[in-house]
């Protein structure tokens, strides 16, 4: 590669990564201001995150967050996993059906999506809140776990099962024991993936929340017209949340190799 070239990739890079990361740290500062101000770093200060844990509506919307991304994630990947299970096994025709509907609610625009389940459940005289609010995040996260755990599923030997039934296992012994095993990394992505659509999702939540249950995304959009760094303090702990797991997930494969190379070792 010629010089030239090298100097331009690199500063795109780094052009790249203040436009990414710049922001974020921004956030973090000013989570520690002890002013109001969004532009002015008036002195360290733990004001805004003592405001956040004194104030309920926002614990009470990080609680719905939460519990709301939990369950979704558990179910949509249960369904998921069974559903792409239940596919490979299927006949090549009802595959590419099902397929072709699964990638629908993922290619819609989110606004398509928000208004199809507000009429939905407004034609059903469903009253929205919390139930609402589950079964749409558990709607848009199937699709995504059935799209990471296919690749897993198709990628493995058609007999496998066949051969465990084979060997005297029960039909559920080879699902769990046998099937489950060599797909879950791919069960895993789609249940991260999951967490995270639900986690921030806005747009369908909006649409189909009511009676107070509010997630963190609606509750920043309401208090976006008015300056309250507590979202800054909110944020920073998501942030680091997030790192934190990321790390974990990073480091622990290279903890677990190093072992086992060790334990070789020593035998």
């Amino acid at each position: 590669m010629k010089p030239s070239k090298k100097i331009t990739s690199k500063l795109y890079m780094t052009v790249l990564m203040v436009f990414f990361y710049l922001p974020i740290l921004y956030t973090v500062v000013f989570s520690f201001n002890t002013t109001r101000s969004l532009t002015h770093f008036g002195g360290f200060s733990l004001r805004w995150y003592e405001k956040m844990f004194h104030d309920s509506s926002m614990m009470q919307s990080i609680f719905y967050t939460v519990i709301i991304a939990v369950l979704a994630t558990i179910i949509s990947t249960i369904v998921g996993t069974i559903t792409a299970i239940g596919l490979s096994k299927s006949k090549p025709i009802i595959k590419n059906v099902v397929n072709q509907v699964n990638d629908l609610p993922i290619m819609n625009p989110e606004i398509v999506t928000a208004i199809g389940l507000l009429m939905f459940f407004s034609a059903l005289g469903i009253k929205k809140g919390f139930g609402t609010l589950l079964l749409a995040h558990i709607m848009f996260c199937i699709p995504y776990v059935i799209l990471s755990v296919s690749p897993k599923l198709r990628s493995l030997d058609p007999n496998l099962a066949d051969a465990a039934l084979d060997l005297g296992a029960t039909p559920w012994q080879a699902l769990i024991k046998v099937i489950v095993p060599q797909i879950m990394p791919g069960i895993v992505s789609g249940a991260l993936i999951a967490f995270t659509m639900s986690f921030d999702d806005f747009i369908i939540s909006y649409f189909v929340t009511g009676n107070g249950v509010n997630n963190i995304s609606i509750m920043v959009y309401t208090m976006s017209k008015r300056v309250n760094p507590s979202i800054n303090a909110l944020s920073t702990i998501i942030i680091v949340i997030i790192t934190a797991v990321l790390v974990i997930v990073n480091i622990a494969p290279i903890i677990k190799e190093k072992r086992e190379e060790k334990e070789r070792k020593l035998t």
